[in-house]
């Protein structure tokens, strides 16, 4: 696991704020062709293609969450710009998270960079944040980058943590961005899938459009992603996540049943999102979504000529550079990528 970790250590000091995910896909397209592997770059999508490339496809997201500059001296979180329209309305699990933690972000050290190329432009610190009732965003007071034109993406300068066995950083996905690249050095001879702004919701087009390119159906679309959790005591009982379905739509691939078998070979633990959700509303008599996916709005919006299913980490601290999994979760995700992919028993 030492070669997977050192390549995460390097992915996650490289920003790839949402919107502005470009010179993370260039520093992405050199290592996967360092490997021999073919990159195709598309709108909001790079494409990795190893020597079998309908033997799997694999995805996982590129983007982190950050800040824009959107005027002197003033910044705005990036996912809400990114979507077109800068509205908090609070209909999705994330957006009421992301209401309850402003505060988390004082103090936080940031790096500017700019976006094609991605020159450090300069670092700040962030000394307050607040949802604006007017503007229906988190606007954010920083200090040290009032020079900064409209536009400049602003990341949270971020390392791993690694502590026993729980590691953290900003890894919501990069973790996953590093999986991806951890099976091609093992000898994954598929597809995999980089998105841009799955944080901001439009990376499932992304996707979609790719399929619909090149004319290409598959039910074996695996998604994987972090899944949050609100304590550590949940996520110590938990390896990996799995689900049945989300919000949008129910997830039908023979993908499941195989990883359900790997899972209980390896004694691994999980459960499904869908079902625990559904747990807790009963318990608690309320009522809050299911959670919306890239996948399930793939599968809706395809008719389901695109079917699979997710594989998640589950974490704590979520979308913040504390988020925090364990080294037992990641171990298991990749046992079971490689027991899915590379056919080792």
């Amino acid at each position: 696991m030492e070669e997977f970790y050192d390549t995460l250590k390097q992915l996650i000091r490289i920003p790839s704020v949402v919107g502005a995910e470009h010179s993370f896909f260039m520093f992405l397209k050199r290592e996967l062709e360092d490997l021999g592997i073919k990159v195709e770059y598309y709108d909001g999508l790079l494409v990795a293609k190893g020597e079998e490339p309908q033997s799997g496809y694999i995805s996982a997201h590129a983007d982190r969450h950050g800040l824009i500059c959107t005027g002197h001296d003033e910044f705005q979180y990036a996912a809400f710009v990114a979507k077109n329209k800068a509205d908090l309305k609070g209909n999705s699990n994330s957006e009421e998270l992301l209401q309850n933690f402003e505060m988390r972000f004082i103090n936080q050290k940031v790096q500017a960079y700019e976006p094609w190329a991605g020159t450090y432009l300069g670092m700040g610190t962030i000394k307050d944040a607040f949802l604006c009732k007017r503007r229906n965003n988190i606007i954010f007071k920083v200090e040290g980058l009032d020079y900064l034109f409209p536009g400049t993406p602003i990341a949270f300068l971020d390392k791993l943590k690694i502590n026993d066995n729980l590691l953290s950083a900003q890894i919501d996905n990069v973790l996953c961005v590093a999986m991806l690249i951890h099976m091609y050095q093992l000898g994954y001879k598929g597809t995999a899938f980089f998105t841009a702004a799955e944080e901001a919701g439009r990376s499932w087009r992304f996707l979609l459009e790719y399929f619909r390119r090149f004319d290409i159906s598959t039910n074996e679309l695996l998604v994987l992603d972090t899944s949050p959790y609100k304590n550590i005591e949940t996520i110590n009982h938990l390896d990996i996540v799995l689900r049945n379905k989300d919000e949008n739509s129910y997830f039908r691939s023979p993908l499941k049943a195989r990883i359900k078998k790997i899972v209980l070979k390896n004694r691994i633990k999980y459960h499904y999102k869908d079902e625990h959700i559904k747990n807790q509303m009963k318990q608690e008599n309320t009522k809050v979504s299911l959670g919306v996916t890239e996948l399930g709005r793939i599968i809706k919006e395809s008719k389901n000529s695109i079917q699979g299913t997710t594989l998640q980490v589950p974490t704590i601290g979520y979308h913040t550079v504390e988020e925090t999994t364990s080294k037992k979760s990641i171990e298991a995700m990749i046992t079971i990528l490689k027991n899915l992919y590379l056919q080792t028993k």
